[in-house]
């Protein structure tokens, strides 16, 4: 499957992007800067054995691929998402996104529309399929080698995307649990200030959330 990554070059995105193409997905890169995209692509490759990794800006990785991933920053998503709503179109667009500020008392700052899966929805249009998932897998935790030790939790309102991101799911070797549409992104989101939380009482940096009774 080809995927677009925008904000590829960080953490999340670019952890996303080396575990996808060692399975054998075909991966983009997007930056605001395509000289950026381009070196982190070519880093990544070098870890994946030679993997296809392209870099590309971000207009241009969402227009080339068939799944876009958005691994934005919360705070950019006004002024990044209006480049790229119509290459989304008719496309599976995955929200990997949590509003979360680390300067004030509350952790999770959600927006007023309740998520930021709902604000990119908005933000795109009816016709992208967004889809929230791949929130509670920290990113040094996806730039290792090492199986993923949590399950997947996915919500959205189009079945054939939430069924290409349970795929994509999958093919990381995680559990997928779908929780329903995507109205129910806030507290998905949210629980990913509970696992920084517990991170950081704990002293530890790889907390995750298993579903039981399924």
């Amino acid at each position: 499957m080809k995927i677009a990554i925008l904000g590829g070059t960080g953490p999340e995105g670019a952890g996303l992007g080396l575990r996808w193409a060692r399975v054998g997905h075909e991966i983009i890169i997007g930056s605001r800067e395509a000289g950026r995209a381009k070196a982190k692509a070519a880093e990544l490759a070098a870890r994946a054995a030679g993997a296809p990794i392209l870099g590309m800006s971000n207009p241009d990785a969402a227009m080339t691929a068939a799944v876009v991933v958005l691994a934005l920053p919360a705070q950019g998503l006004a002024a990044t998402l209006p480049q790229v709503k119509e290459a989304c179109r008719g496309k599976p667009v995955v929200s990997t996104v949590v509003p979360l500020t680390f300067s004030g008392s509350r952790l999770f700052t959600p927006p007023p529309i309740g998520s930021a899966a709902e604000e990119i929805q908005a933000l795109l249009g009816p016709e992208a399929k967004v889809v929230a998932a791949f929130h509670h897998i920290a990113a040094h935790e996806l730039g290792s080698e090492h199986p993923i030790d949590c399950d997947l939790l996915l919500c959205g309102d189009d079945p054939e995307a939430k069924a290409t991101v349970t795929e994509l799911g999958k093919s990381l070797g995680l559990r997928v649990v779908d929780v329903g549409p995507l109205a129910n992104a806030g507290p998905v989101e949210g629980i990913t200030a509970l696992l920084v939380t517990i991170n950081r009482r704990h002293r530890i940096k790889n907390s995750g959330i298993r579903i039981t009774g399924i």
